[in-house]
This record gives C-alpha cells, sequence and structure tokens, in this order.
C-alpha cells in the first residue's frame, strides 16, 4: 500500500496529493528559492511527477518560470507557494511545508555556495547540484 500525502495552499483553495515515496528530500539555498520563498532557505521534497496530483483548484493555480528549470506553481487566490516542477529534471518539488503529515528527512543542501544561513547539521554541502542533475557534485565544508 503507497503513502499517501496531502496539502493545501494558504487559503485551501488548492489541494495537491502526492502518492509513494519521494525521490529526495532537502534544502536549497539558491537566490532563487530564497526569493521565491522570502526565506533564507527552502525545503524541497522532490518526486516523479505521476505521484503527484492536483485534486481541487487547478483553475486557480497560477505558474511562473523564470528559467527553464523551474515553472513555479502558486494559487492565484492567496498567493500560497504549491510546488515547482523541473521539467528537464523530470522531478516536482512539493514544498516540504505542504505536505504536514509527511516526515520531512532532509538528506542533501544544494547550493551551498549561495547560502545566507549556514546550517551545520553534518548531511552534505554541495557547492550546486548532483552530477546526476548537471551539477558539478562538489562538496563544501559545513
Amino acid at each position: 500500500m503507497s503513502n499517501t500525502y496531502r496539502g493545501t495552499c494558504f487559503c485551501g483553495a488548492v489541494e495537491v496529493e502526492t502518492t509513494g515515496a519521494p525521490v529526495g528530500m532537502g534544502y536549497c539555498h539558491c537566490q532563487s528559492c530564497r526569493s521565491w520563498s522570502a526565506g533564507p532557505v527552502n525545503a524541497f521534497t522532490l518526486w516523479q511527477p505521476d505521484a503527484v496530483r492536483v485534486t481541487k483548484g487547478q483553475e486557480v493555480l497560477g505558474h511562473f518560470s523564470k528559467t527553464p528549470l523551474s515553472d513555479r506553481h502558486y494559487c492565484t487566490q492567496c498567493g500560497g507557494h504549491v510546488m515547482n516542477k523541473h521539467p528537464p529534471l523530470n522531478l516536482v518539488d512539493v514544498f516540504a511545508a505542504m505536505l504536514p503529515t509527511l516526515k520531512f528527512e532532509p538528506g542533501v543542501h544544494v547550493n551551498y555556495a549561495e547560502t545566507v544561513l549556514p546550517m551545520k547539521d553534518g548531511l552534505p554541502k554541495l557547492k550546486d547540484f548532483p552530477k546526476e542533475l548537471g551539477g558539478s557534485g562538489e562538496t563544501l565544508p559545513e
């Protein structure tokens, strides 16, 4: 039996459901994620596209693509952030805060070279992205 996790935007107009397990979880420190989230770091959960479904509010789901790597989705009623589709990677980032019953178990920090909030937690700190996702795979010291 698959695990199912549900979440909503800030006002509840958009509902998202994920099934199974994420392919990865962690923190992104890039300037784009910080700016989008209005915070010093963004907690992500990555899923295969077929594991993510908008179950309510598709008609009020807006999106913005700053680069071809990220298609950020949000509720047009409350502005609440929902997910970030990464077409070249064939992955969907459902923001960790969107899935309150999913136990967030981060495994990595990405884009740590851009951090404004150093985090000493023993997790690998990647300069950019893992090699398998087109990055250098280079790690940085905590």
